[in-house]
């Protein structure tokens, strides 16, 4: 595939919300964004009101979608943003709303299970790990072939961002993660001859001296 033809993704993590200060599982948990969540997402519509974006997506989450918004609403010859459930964050089921700490002093044996990063370790009610690496990966897949030699804006979730990163760099989804998913950071991914590769990884330039209200 020729460079022409290749998609161009501008991958972004939502903002802030009050559950993400909080260290509480969100999942499919819809939550807004919070007060500095707002105000990232304004900033990064500052950033991007030059670059050259042909469609805009969005989990059909509040969090996501309000990010996106920001975006949308400053830049009206920009199509209407487009809300996808593919993009979601991984489902939590009954570990949503509680703190990684409660999940361990509760359920000890899949708190273990969950951080040995295990593919088939389903929360009750909730998603696999496997079953969430295909699902973020053939959504992303399926919107940048549908727009090849374009370029897309794309607003998920930390989960989705984890795995995008694993399939453009090749690291296997138990390898212990070392790379920074920051709200509102902007990530910038090439979708070519049938695979993703890493261009920029968490640019968090545009946020500088903003901080949480005490």
């Amino acid at each position: 595939m020729s460079l022409d033809s290749s998609t161009r993704i501008l991958l972004i993590r939502h903002g802030e919300t009050l559950w993400n200060r909080a260290a509480r599982i969100q999942g499919h948990t819809d939550i807004g964004l919070s007060p500095l969540g707002l105000m990232q997402a304004e900033r990064l519509a500052l950033a991007l009101q030059d670059e050259a974006i042909d469609a805009v997506f969005s989990s059909d989450l509040s969090r996501a979608a309000q990010t996106a918004e920001a975006l949308t609403c400053r830049r009206p010859e920009l199509p209407p943003l487009q809300r996808d459930a593919g993009l979601r964050e991984r489902a939590f089921g009954a570990f949503e709303g509680l703190t990684f700490q409660q999940i361990a002093e509760q359920s000890p044996e899949s708190s273990e299970r969950w951080r040995r990063r295990e593919a088939d370790f389903c929360p009750p009610g909730g998603e696999s790990l496997g079953d969430f690496y295909r699902r973020s990966l053939s959504t992303l897949q399926r919107l940048a072939e549908a727009h090849p030699g374009r370029s897309l804006l794309v607003v998920s979730h930390g989960g989705v961002l984890d795995c995008l990163y694993r399939a453009a760099t090749g690291q296997s989804l138990q390898a212990p993660r070392s790379w920074a998913l920051g709200n509102a950071s902007i990530n910038r991914l090439l979708f070519a001859d049938g695979g993703f590769r890493l261009i920029g990884w968490n640019d968090e330039g545009h946020l500088e001296g903003l901080a949480p209200a005490n």
